[in-house]
């Protein structure tokens, strides 16, 4: 029987700095989002502020895209903890510059695009240091359970962070920022709790151009990793309707900055409960057809957030589509994670946090220009019907997808000695 995670000193720590790191965050997303939707509205009209608001997203992207060669080949030739230490460290200084702008009253949107690309920057590096550690923390038989309870600290720090930065916010800017710097620096000592942990061996025998292209390389001949990273690309992509919350708070659903750290908090409610499901009850069967119907019903929650002008319906449709993407982000982690090589675990996840990323942030920048086109309901509206014709396009084109049962990689049976009878 697998050991469960939490009976694991050194799994212990990895969670509890992976909950307080992405509370402190995801307070810090909606509160500078929010700065540069009330900055820009004090000069501009919503659609001019919606798509500034966008360019946040992109100026996190960009960074991200540029180290991505980069950071993968650092997560298999460093040590991964010291590699969290130090990016965990760059936020925490991002976050007391940014409440110490806002304190003096001298922040203005120069500062809040600056701190968007040192995030950038940070989360290029942690993303694959973060997902290769996990794996080393414990038994390969208990990683799908890590899995699900890693995402549990992910989903809950979605769920208070937003709604803690928006809370706070309320009350004193300064507040959210204190409380930001204060939860990453338990961040960064619960990492220095993390004992020793294996670490690949050096690859000294090739060069490393051809390392870093090995993960690519590997991603593409995978399909069914191929499948799972780029059906949430798009989906995502298309149907990313985060960035547009402030515009839904403060001008459709009239909620102000308390109600945005709600909604914002609404997706993270839906995944936790179900990442709790799977941390009792794991997926064992039929993982990759149940990936596709859940990122359908993804696409159709976003569809009726979209045109809901009522707070609680919104509620409501956000914590579903939450719901719907904890299993899809639960089938693809565990698909990539099994069905990876540890020596290159750091370059596998780095491509497949450069989708993640260009899901998401770059899903904001699009999702800004769409609603400077089409205005904001239009644009999530256009996301959702096309996150939901994507996956449909997936499940023709990736049978692999469609008959991927378990988690397990395929068993590769020996050839038969010459001479041989079949069965």
């Amino acid at each position: 029987m697998a050991i469960h995670p939490f009976r694991i000193p050194n799994f212990r720590a990895y969670w509890l700095s992976r909950l307080t790191g992405t509370v402190a965050t995801s307070a810090q997303g909606i509160v500078i989002g929010w700065q540069v939707y009330g900055l820009a509205r004090e000069t501009m009209d919503i659609r001019e502020a919606a798509f500034l608001l966008g360019m946040i997203g992109a100026a996190q992207f960009v960074p991200l895209f540029v180290l991505t060669p980069i950071v993968g080949l650092v997560a298999d030739s460093v040590d991964r903890r010291w590699i969290v230490r130090a990016t965990t460290a760059l936020l925490m200084l991002v976050a007391a510059t940014l409440g110490v702008l806002t304190w003096l009253g001298m922040l203005g949107l120069p500062a809040l695009f600056g701190a968007a690309v040192f995030v950038g920057i940070a989360r290029a590096f942690s993303g694959p240091a973060y997902s290769s550690l996990a794996p080393n923390l414990v038994p390969r038989e208990s990683l799908p359970t890590a899995i699900a309870i890693s995402s549990i600290a992910w989903q809950v720090g979605t769920i208070a962070g937003p709604s803690l930065g928006g809370l706070l916010y309320a009350i004193h800017p300064d507040a959210a920022y204190a409380t930001i710097t204060g939860l990453l620096a338990v961040a960064l000592a619960a990492i220095f709790f993390i004992g020793p942990v294996p670490q690949p061996p050096a690859q000294t025998d090739r060069h490393p151009l051809t390392r870093i292209l090995e993960g690519f390389h590997y991603v593409r001949r995978n399909r069914l990793v191929l499948a799972t990273i780029t059906l949430d690309l798009f989906a995502v992509l298309l149907a990313g309707a985060t960035a547009l919350l402030p515009i839904y708070a403060r001008d459709i659903l009239h909620v102000g900055a308390s109600g945005l750290g709600l909604l914002a908090a609404g997706m993270g409610i839906g995944a936790a409960t179900t990442a709790i499901w799977f941390s009792f009850r794991p997926m064992t069967e039929n993982v990759g057809v149940k990936m596709l119907v859940s990122v359908v019903v993804f696409g159709l929650a976003i569809l009726v957030f979209g045109v809901s002008t009522s707070f609680a319906l919104s509620m409501g449709a956000l914590v579903i589509a939450g719901s719907a993407d904890m299993v899809s982000v639960y089938v693809r982690s565990s698909l990539i994670q099994l069905h990876t090589p540890d020596e290159m675990r750091g370059r596998v996840s780095a491509v497949s946090q450069l989708t993640i990323s260009a899901s998401n942030e770059l899903g904001e920048a699009e999702s800004g220009l769409l609603a400077s086109l089409l205005g904001p309901v239009g644009a999530v509206v256009f996301g959702g019907v096309g996150a939901i014709a994507v996956t449909l396009l997936w499940a023709r084109l990736f049978p692999e997808l469609r008959l991927a049962k378990t988690f397990d990689p395929p068993e590769i049976l020996p050839e038969p000695q010459h001479g041989a009878t079949k069965p």
